[in-house]
């Protein structure tokens, strides 16, 4: 099975795709995984990434591309793959269908959707302590006690970009320019299934299992 999972930030991605690969017995990756494999080996594609990176410029699609290939080739010779959080944007997802021509495709897209009011409630919880910057959620993983970070003892405190009128601009972009055509997309190709992701994370994975094997 070759698997994308799709979504919004906030959406459980990261979650959601360590149990469906544990279940499918199939490797995953997420591109923000390969930025980091390749800067820290060096590769000559990290050292091409870092160079856009540290101009505050996006990687070209050509460059993660490029590492996303070169993973699966490398990590998916047993039974598929899963790509955690991307394609992102539509020239990813044809770029991608691109370099699995005549591999098969991919077999099935999974779009977590959540509403707005629920993303914002879930972004907008994080707190960050201002000494050793461990992260927590008020609504999902809160410290032991309020504005307290339980590892040193350090202010949490809410960043700027996690406000809720930060977190709406955000989602409301991300939707618009990059998650509404890539939905389209996959679901005008028949391989996109929609779940609904505001239930508890066993029965969202339950549904997104029983789509694949679907």
């Amino acid at each position: 099975m070759k698997v994308i999972l799709v979504g919004p930030p906030g959406a459980g991605k990261g979650t959601q795709a360590s149990r469906i690969a544990e279940h499918l017995k199939i490797p995953k990756v997420a591109s923000g995984d390969l930025f980091r494999e390749h800067r820290a080996k060096n590769t000559e594609l990290g050292q091409l990434a870092k160079s856009y990176m540290d101009k505050g410029a996006l990687v070209p699609d050509e460059v993660t591309i490029k590492m996303v290939m070169d993973w699966i080739e490398k990590n998916a010779k047993n039974g598929g793959f899963l790509l955690d959080g991307f394609p992102r944007t539509l020239p990813q997802a044809q770029a991608l269908d691109a370099a699995l021509k005549g591999k098969g495709g991919i077999n099935r897209v999974l779009y977590i959707k959540v509403s707005e009011d629920e993303l914002v409630r879930r972004l907008s919880g994080r707190r960050v302590c201002r000494s050793c910057q461990a992260v927590y959620n008020v609504n999902t993983a809160p410290p032991k006690k309020a504005g307290v970070c339980d590892a040193c003892g350090g202010e949490l405190y809410q960043r700027e970009d996690d406000k809720p009128e930060a977190v709406k601009h955000r989602i409301k972009v991300v939707y618009l320019q990059d998650t509404a055509p890539l939905v389209a997309y996959y679901k005008k190709a028949g391989v996109l299934r929609e779940i609904n992701g505001e239930r508890s994370i066993e029965e969202v994975g339950q549904d997104l299992i029983g789509a694949v094997k679907r």
